[in-house]
């Protein structure tokens, strides 16, 4: 047996997991009309097959109506919901892995205009800034309703198959009831801390008397709201302290800080640039102060810092949720000795943001995840080894490598600078986003192993890639800023690019047009305001860097605002002209019946990509397919089996920033769509 602390196994009541490595509950808004059916299912399962000791699916499944989900969570309120969860349950059995399920009632973090339109309830008035909705104050029969409604759901639990139920506390209503700054009510449930904490532990006896001592039962709940007169520390610890006397519970799932803004939730979930396990050593305290099963999980993301959690005795399981989401087989990979193969989660919360942003989540570097039914996490190896050309080491080209080559086929990567990356690179510039290097280091790591040759400091040709004589040929160029967006003054105008690259020194007095709503745009706002400049961001929509979503956009609201940065919505920048040596702004609006002027020394401009696609169009002739992709095939997850030109020498693709600006997710995908196949 091995001595490794993470692969010891742990016995939880009854049950006995087979190492110290958990996912816990989180919702990737898979279910379909409120079921976890086969896309579910598949997701669950392949982190199972990847040795994890246990899976906890549905982060929040609701347990009433008037929770609606507000992204796509399960309804365990369904009696149909029974035997999708058999299929899952016996599936991660099957693996050898435990599963267990996290069940809520929202309270006020959700919106009464989802589902049943439905009043939302909590202990309180107040609103949550979050989610906006005004609730109603909580009456006596909706207390007894939905303690109810938590014991039919934990039974409808049990009869799936699950292994035992999680509350879901932190932020919800459990804790509303807990908080002193949610918890307005008289009587029974509210006042004394007695009374705020009744509302939880009358659920969890009306479970326990359900699903019996056979069952586990555990609570993930915050023992320190970070909050002025909400639930402190002290307050956490005699509440960790009575849950475990209750002996209602089999453990504690520990969580610091609050959920109500995007502020607190990123504190609470921290993404890239943030520090790793902040909450670890309190996690710790708990234990320790309760001498009870504790589990934690908040920004774990590497193999020696959950084996610290572990061999330091902080906490008993360790939670690595996201990095499951990057890499399913963290655990295989760690018992063959193969750490270094680990695929790193880079905390950019791609996942977690386009949940919040209501759709399903992804990672940022693992197209695979969410789509276990049509692409795979091991590809496959070729039956026929072909000759397969990458043209640009951006993420889609080195993903295209990756796959072909583990497939065994011969592979050669060209790029014209000195070193991979592409717009990763300048990204990583930023040393709040740097760690989005370890997406590029990864794929070169595993194309150095695989045995791919790369040119750098190579401008293809037709005539370089032809002398490949290549069976398969990959166009992953990218793209160039597009400024030319003006009606008069382009040349007078940089690029964010520029800014973040350093080619252009920033200004003293600077308008910076984001009609993109990226990363880039608020990097370069960042970077001259830093350099002490005057900066305004302006965007023509209602709302700025919408493709930064809430949680990524927090870290860069706590640096911006500091720095007096200026943020104007719904305004278009139409032209630009020079005035000595000064420029004229010229402001208008979608809106009609605007015209302003702004007087800077340096205009920046951030409007996405146009494709490098030259070589493309040159090759295209000579291709077989003549560059045709079947958006049929593609989507299913098939090979392209398209002929077009039957005298041609190589099938040709393009992907990424090549075909049009997206983003880093959309080109690895389409490196891992095309390139899995050949």
């Amino acid at each position: 047996m091995s001595n490794d602390p993470l692969l010891q196994p742990y016995q939880l009541k009854h049950l006995k997991l087979r190492n110290r490595i958990i996912v816990t509950s989180h919702e990737p808004a898979y279910p379909e009309d409120g079921m976890p059916k086969e896309r579910y299912l598949a997701y669950t399962v392949e982190r199972a097959k990847g040795g994890v000791a246990m899976t906890m699916t549905a982060g929040s499944a609701a347990v009433s109506k008037d929770s609606p989900p507000v992204f796509n969570n399960l309804l365990a309120y369904k009696d149909e919901i029974v035997p999708w969860l058999k299929a899952m349950t016996d599936a991660v059995h099957e693996e050898g892995a435990a599963i267990m399920i996290q069940l809520t009632h929202l309270g006020r973090r959700t919106r009464w205009d989802k589902g049943d339109w439905l009043p939302v309830v909590a202990p309180s008035h107040q609103r949550e800034a979050s989610h906006r909705t005004f609730p109603k104050k909580i009456e006596d029969w909706d207390i007894e309703r939905i303690i109810k409604d938590f014991a039919d759901a934990a039974e409808r639990m049990k009869a799936g198959g699950m292994d035992g139920v999680e509350l879901e506390a932190y932020g919800h209503l459990l804790d509303q009831f807990a908080s002193p700054l949610t918890n307005e009510l008289e009587g029974p449930y509210g006042g004394s801390l007695d009374n705020r904490m009744r509302f939880c532990l009358d659920v969890l006896k009306a479970i326990r008397k359900r699903v019996g001592e056979d069952f586990i039962l555990g609570i993930r709940y915050t023992a320190d709201e970070c909050l002025p007169g909400g639930t402190g520390k002290a307050d956490g610890l005699e509440i960790s302290k009575r849950l475990k006397e209750s002996g209602l519970i089999d453990y504690l799932n520990v969580i610091r800080g609050h959920i109500d803004t995007d502020a607190g939730l990123t504190d609470v979930i921290p993404i890239q640039g943030m520090a790793n396990s902040p909450h670890l050593d309190f996690a710790g305290e708990i234990r320790a102060a309760t001498n009870f099963p504790t589990f934690h999980a908040a920004k774990i993301p590497d193999v020696a810092t959950a084996r610290h959690a572990i061999a330091s005795g902080k906490v008993d399981m360790v939670g690595m949720t996201r990095a499951h989401m990057t890499d399913p087989h963290i655990v295989r990979k760690i018992m063959e000795k193969r750490e270094e193969d680990i695929r790193p989660c880079v905390g950019a919360n791609y996942c977690l943001d386009r949940i919040y942003q209501g759709g399903a989540a992804y990672c940022i570097h693992n197209a695979a995840t969410g789509r276990e039914l049509t692409m795979p996490h091991v590809v496959k190896k070729a039956d026929i080894r072909k000759k397969v050309v990458v043209v640009g080491a951006g993420p889609g080209g080195l993903e295209a490598a990756r796959v072909a080559a583990e497939r065994g086929h011969d592979v050669v990567v060209f790029e014209a600078a000195n070193d991979p990356g592409g717009q990763i690179r300048l990204t990583a510039q930023s040393e709040r986003r740097r760690e989005m290097i370890s997406i590029i280091d990864w794929r070169m790591n595993q194309c150095e192993k695989y045995g791919v040759g790369f040119r750098f400091n190579t401008w293809a040709e037709a005539d370089t890639v032809e002398a490949e004589r290549p069976d398969v040929v990959i166009i992953a160029t990218g793209g160039m800023p597009h400024t030319d967006v003006l009606s008069t003054g382009n040349e007078l105008v940089v690029s964010a690019w520029d800014i973040i690259s350093g080619d252009v020194k920033p200004g003293t007095n600077v308008l910076i047009f984001d009609d993109a709503g990226d990363h880039a745009g608020l990097q370069a706002a960042e970077f001259i305001a830093k350099a002490g400049a005057k900066v305004e961001i302006m965007t023509p929509d209602r709302s700025f860097a919408p493709e930064v979503m809430a949680m990524n956009l927090v870290p860069y609201m706590r640096s911006l605002q500091n720095l007096d940065v200026t943020f104007t919505v719904t305004f278009r920048l139409e032209a630009v002209e020079k005035n000595g040596n000064q420029l004229i702004a010229h402001v208008g609006s979608d809106y009609g019946g605007v015209a302003k002027q702004r007087r800077v020394d340096q205009v920046v401009i951030n409007h996405g990509t146009i494709p490098l696609d030259e070589l493309y169009f040159e090759l295209k002739p000579f291709s077989t397919n003549l560059g045709e992709i079947s958006q049929q095939q593609l989507v299913a997850g098939e090979p392209q089996t398209v002929v077009r030109n039957p005298e041609g020498k190589f099938q040709l693709f393009r992907i990424g920033d090549a075909v049009a600006a997206r983003n880093t997710h959309a080109a690895i995908y389409d490196g891992l769509r095309i390139a899995k196949d050949i």
